[in-house]
């Protein structure tokens, strides 16, 4: 029998939702807050949970990635009471069934339950996917396990793939570990760097060509898309292609059929799509610089790589797993990490993502030479110097100064300096302790004041979208 997990801190709703629920003869729990909601998964089995977003203590939304960690995780259905176009994107991308605003008829919520069960039993009765060969993908965060379901996904059919994150995040990585698990896993993996292809190559590299059907070609040759064939075609920052080339390369995709140059009849090539870039290739789109037919094409399958600073959780067994790997090639003892190599290696923002640290950890174990420990002061002076000046600034100027309040301009500029804020009684608090009561202070007037909108809080505050949303979650305030 199904099982239900009502959140929501409203009793009405959660009777209304309990009563839906028990005339479909299903079981359920109702919870009114973010701890209970953490309890009752932690403890219980669901099919699907209705999910409140503003709860006493804390943001539902933030409940996301724990529940789709959950073995057989249940789906997710979004019911709030204010739709914020942001939280609907931020959802969507979590992962959720449904993202419906209250007030919303009974029927569209039964309809969309039972939508989502169906799928759910549907998914149990497929069976477990054979389990990921992930050997060289190193990460345990949240981000990069979501970016494993997508792998899952993609090996298990022949649709063109789109891999999308910064250079270093390790794209052409992941599209061979796609390929790795896939049907195709023994047959070819032919990478094309698009940024490499010229007008005057592209169809001799692309299709082939035959001897003598242009200046310099003294032989046969067979183009990259007919070395794919029953494989892997991988277009290696396929954003770099130029328009005229876009236009070439989309009649093949299309038919799997071309003519390689000087040939007289055509070539079929059975591949399977594999895409990678760091560009915004819907901007591009956007612009007239990439064809809509060509990306559409591409982006059946869509999978981002999230940079390295967004996943901090994983340098720490990324620099374990390239120090080992160094040790294993150098033929030295396995080295030991100090603390303090941690530390700087987490406050670095690492603009070459993966890449980047690889290079730097084989730098510092050059460095540390037969040292038995790598330690900070292994890492090379222009990281080490880069984190420190970070630090100095943030600590100069804190994360993010407020901004000079305006004045109208019916109000008569003021002679005299603002009154300062009143302190605390007793002894005074360190100015951190302080500084984080006053901005706690501030969000919670905020949110009253506004009632919640997060437009208007915006307005009134001058603080940026994120930074808003980082200081609500850092102070669990809800919106």
């Amino acid at each position: 029998m199904p099982r239900i997990l009502i959140v929501d801190d409203d009793p009405e709703i959660r009777e209304t939702m309990a009563s839906l629920i028990r005339r479909q003869k299903m079981e359920y729990d109702a919870v009114s807050d973010v701890a209970d909601t953490r309890r009752q998964i932690r403890d219980e089995t669901y099919d699907v949970v209705l999910l409140d977003v503003r709860l006493p203590d804390g943001n539902g939304l933030d409940l996301l990635p724990e529940i789709k960690q959950l073995p057989n995780a249940p789906e997710v259905v979004i019911l709030t009471g204010r739709g914020d176009p942001d939280g609907a994107e931020l959802a969507i991308q979590g992962g959720v069934w449904d993202y419906l605003v209250k007030p919303c008829s009974i029927k569209q919520i039964s309809l969309s339950l039972n939508r989502a069960l169906k799928y759910h039993s549907q998914k149990e009765k497929g069976g477990d996917l054979k389990a990921l060969d992930l050997s060289g993908v190193v990460g345990q965060g949240a981000a990069i396990r979501a970016c494993f379901d997508t792998v899952a996904q993609a090996a298990s059919t022949d649709s063109s793939l789109l891999i999308t994150g910064e250079t270093g995040a390790g794209k052409e990585l992941f599209a061979r570990t796609v390929h790795a698990n896939s049907r195709r896993a023994d047959k070819p993996f032919v990478v094309v760097d698009c940024a490499s292809l010229t007008d005057t190559l592209v169809e001799s590299t692309l299709f082939g060509h035959k001897k003598g059907s242009f200046t310099g070609a003294v032989a046969d040759r067979t183009g990259l898309v007919e070395l794919a064939d029953t494989g892997v075609l991988f277009l290696d920052e396929v954003g770099e292609l130029p328009l005229t080339i876009q236009k070439a390369l989309l009649r093949v995709l299309q038919e799997r059929r071309f003519r390689p140059v000087g040939a007289t009849r055509e070539v079929t090539s059975d591949f399977r799509l594999i895409s990678a870039t760091n560009r915004d290739l819907e901007a591009m789109v956007q612009a007239g610089e990439f064809r809509n037919d060509l990306f559409y094409r591409l982006k059946t399958i869509p999978l981002h790589i999230p940079p390295l600073r967004e996943r901090k959780e994983d340098i720490k067994p990324l620099a374990m797993h390239f120090v080992n790997r160094l040790c294993e090639r150098y033929g030295t003892p396995l080295k030991g990490v100090g603390a303090d190599f941690f530390d700087v290696l987490n406050a670095y923002a690492w603009p070459g993502n993966v890449r980047e640290l690889a290079n730097i950890l084989e730098q510092a174990f050059v460095a540390a030479d037969r040292d038995k420990t790598l330690y900070a002061m292994h890492l090379p002076p222009a990281l080490r110097i880069a984190v420190t000046k970070a630090q100095i600034m943030t600590s100069r100027t804190g994360e993010e100064q407020a901004p000079e309040p305006e004045v109208a301009a019916s109000s008569p500029v003021p002679t005299t300096a603002p009154a300062a804020a009143p302190l605390p009684d007793g002894p005074l608090p360190s100015f951190k302790d302080f500084k984080a009561e006053a901005e706690a202070a501030y969000l919670e007037r905020l949110a009253e004041e506004t009632d919640g909108d997060v437009p208007l809080m915006l307005d009134r505050s001058g603080l940026s979208r994120s930074h808003l949303y980082a200081l609500l979650k850092k102070y669990s305030i809800s919106v």
